[in-house]
Order: structure tokens, then sequence, then C-alpha cells
């Protein structure tokens, strides 16, 4: 797979949440590095939950629906925050401020149907993900951490994880989200965001040409690839990732991937303790006792 690395990307390049862990680094440090990243969470969290009360209060005092009320408001301000991990490295921590409901986030899909998603629409704890296909911390979290949240988490009930995909990073990563949904279409999504993530290179946007996406589409078995060419180039799914993509940037999301459950929010790659952490409170406060 070929990647490109071009400074001039209509969006900054998300920094790394996590650096892989340093063979000789003195426990000390670790220990001060996972206590930053502890720090980098709260914050996104904070942020997080004060932008959702921001957007509850526009929605409230709108009569348009949901939608209307979030493409009507003007972009959330962000927090920034850097840290270092047990590694070494900095770290990026978006805020977001969803277009909220009247209840909570209001993100959340709920449809049993949706092939976007994973676990029952009926789990306690529904975790929303914001990923770009060219994003290399997405793919990260998709091959190194996603597999133990699915085994601990998903496929015991108590967790669903609905993707919201956005285009930050140019054309290329609109045409991927297109032909993920082209493959969705044909009950392949996750199996095929899975299969991009998998190719993808530690580090850069890879290019993923027409061809590219149409090889990934038969290496998860897409039955009619056919119709899966003439889907993916279907303006309404670029409407779509278009409509997914002006919601995150009028939530305040900046960088990916970008996890939110109810009014709590979690940026980057972290490590798998971190995601155990956050879901466990979650499933905490739905009086729920968390997976062993």
């Amino acid at each position: 797979m070929s990647t490109s690395t071009n400074p001039s990307s209509p969006q900054p390049e998300p920094l790394p949440s996590t650096a892989p862990d340093g063979a000789d680094a003195p426990s000390q440090s670790r220990g001060r590095g996972r206590g930053r990243i502890l720090i980098v969470v709260g914050i996104a969290a904070a942020v997080f939950a004060a932008l959702v009360l921001v957007a509850q209060l526009t929605k409230n005092r709108s009569s348009e629906s949901p939608t209307a009320a979030s493409a009507s408001a003007n972009p959330a301000p962000t927090a920034t925050a850097q840290a270092a991990s047990d590694g070494g490295g900095e770290q990026q921590a978006p805020s977001a401020s969803p277009a909220a409901g009247d209840d909570g986030p209001g993100l959340e899909r709920n449809d049993p149907d949706d092939p976007m998603a994973i676990g029952d629409v009926d789990a306690p704890v529904t975790m929303i993900e914001f990923t770009d296909m060219r994003c290399p911390f997405c793919a990260q979290f998709d091959r190194d951490t996603l597999p133990e949240i699915q085994k601990k988490y998903v496929d015991s009930g108590q967790l669903r994880i609905e993707f919201h995909d956005v285009s930050f990073f140019g054309p290329e990563s609109e045409r991927a989200a297109m032909a993920a949904r082209a493959a969705g279409r044909q009950g392949k999504y996750v199996e095929y965001i899975t299969a991009v993530y998998a190719a993808a290179p530690a580090r850069g946007h890879p290019e993923l040409p027409d061809d590219e996406l149409v090889d990934f589409a038969r290496e998860v078995g897409v039955e009619d690839i056919d119709r899966f060419k003439k889907d993916m180039k279907d303006p309404a799914l670029a409407e779509e990732v278009r409509a997914s993509t002006q919601q995150a940037q009028m939530a305040g999301v900046t960088s990916v991937p970008f996890f939110g459950i109810g009014m709590q929010g979690m940026a980057g790659a972290q490590p798998i303790e971190n995601f155990e952490e956050f879901i466990d409170k979650a499933l905490e406060d739905a009086g729920e006792k968390p997976a062993e």
C-alpha cells in the first residue's frame, strides 16, 4: 500500500496518543507518563461534557430539529493538551460537543440493522468512535485495542460500538469512507474497515486508490462486486460522509480517533487499561457490574 505524507493536507495530522513502549524506559518515567495520560483523558472528558451542555442549551432554545440546530451552531472551541506516554512522545486531546438531545449527546443511532456498529442494540453502554479511514492511529486502535474491547465487553453484551466516519484527510478519506459504506450495503462495513486498517502503514496516510478499495471488498467477501463499484461512486454516500464529517466538526472534534460514552469523551489510541477504566465507569453508572 502506498502512502502520502503531503504536509499540505487539509487537516493537520493528529499526534499519537500513545507511543510504543520503551523496552529500557525507567519505571519512574513510566509512572509519570501514565499519570499525564490520565490527566489528558480527564481534560478531554471535562471539555466533552461542558460542550455537550452548551449544545443542549442551543437545542432547547431552538424549534428546529437536532440536526438543524447542530448545523446552525458555531464550531466549538477545542482543548489541547500534551503529555508523554510510557515510551515518550506527545499527544493531542480534542474536545467534542455533539448535537445533544435532551438526555445526552444524541449521537447514538440505536438502529438494530445498522451495519456501522457492533454489539447488541440493547447493551447498557454505547460507545461512539469518530474515525478516518486514512488515520494511522485509528488503524492502531482497530488492530491493537478493539479486538480486546470486543472480546471483553461487546461479546458479553455489555457494550455496543457505533462508528462515525469522517474525512479529515482529504478526498481520499472521503472515497474510502464511501467504499466502506458501499460494503455496508452488503453487510460488510465492519469487515471492510478492519481489512483497510489491518493493511495500513504505521505512519502516514495511505492513498487508497479505487482499485485497492475494490480489492479490499473482494478480500472481505463482498458478494456483488459490480454493485459495490457502482455504490462506492454513489453521490448519496458522499453526502452521508460529508454530513458525518460536518457533525464531527461542529462538535469540536479536531483529531481522531475520538470516543464518546454519554457525556464523557476520550481522545486517541489509548492503552487498553484506559479504555477498561472508561468503559467500566460507564457500566457502573448504568448499574452494571463490569466484565471480569
